[in-house]
């Protein structure tokens, strides 16, 4: 089921979010239902608090096509190592559409995370997974790309979503 995506300034995408106790089919749906709306949206990662759901899970999958999908469910991630090199990319995010800007951030992490069997999974990410990885966890930690920004960068594009917002809610 495609979920809807809140859209900044929203008040829960500011929230430190809580981490999943038990993995439920509860979660496990969630899970699925957060790959089905990152894929349509389109995106390459997508985090719970952006459906509305304060619990520590994230989606990514950094595929370019044609390669096969690898779609990836971290339940509870954590940055266990980030490398000392740093990388900039042009980050974008689904809560703040049509919004782009530079964020610099560790070349490479590594995440430790759950997957939806309970099992324990380490790895290494570099380039756009990793920059994804972190840019994910930082939503549950109630931090947007934004946030890197200068102030007036910031003000503006969150006056273009309280905008962006008003538009929608003149739609319905």
């Amino acid at each position: 089921m495609i979920r809807p995506i809140l859209i900044h300034p929203d008040p829960r995408l500011k929230k430190l979010c809580e981490p999943v106790g038990d993995i439920t089919a509860e979660i496990g749906r969630l899970a699925e239902d957060m790959l089905e709306t990152m894929y349509d949206a389109p995106g390459v990662g997508l985090a719970a608090p952006q459906v509305g759901v304060m619990r520590r899970l994230i989606v990514l999958d950094c595929t370019k096509d044609p390669a096969p999908h690898r779609p990836l469910v971290m339940v509870n991630p954590e940055i266990t190592w980030a490398s000392e090199d740093l990388s900039t990319y042009e980050e974008g995010c689904l809560s703040i559409p049509e919004q782009y800007a530079e964020v610099e951030r560790p070349a490479e992490v590594r995440v430790r995370w759950t997957a939806l069997d309970g099992s324990a999974q380490e790895e290494q990410f570099a380039g756009l997974w990793s920059t994804c990885a972190q840019h994910e966890i930082d939503h549950l930690n109630g931090r947007l790309f934004i946030d890197f920004l200068g102030p007036l960068k910031r003000q503006m594009i969150t006056r273009k979503m309280e905008k962006l917002k008003r538009e929608r809610a003149r739609q319905v």
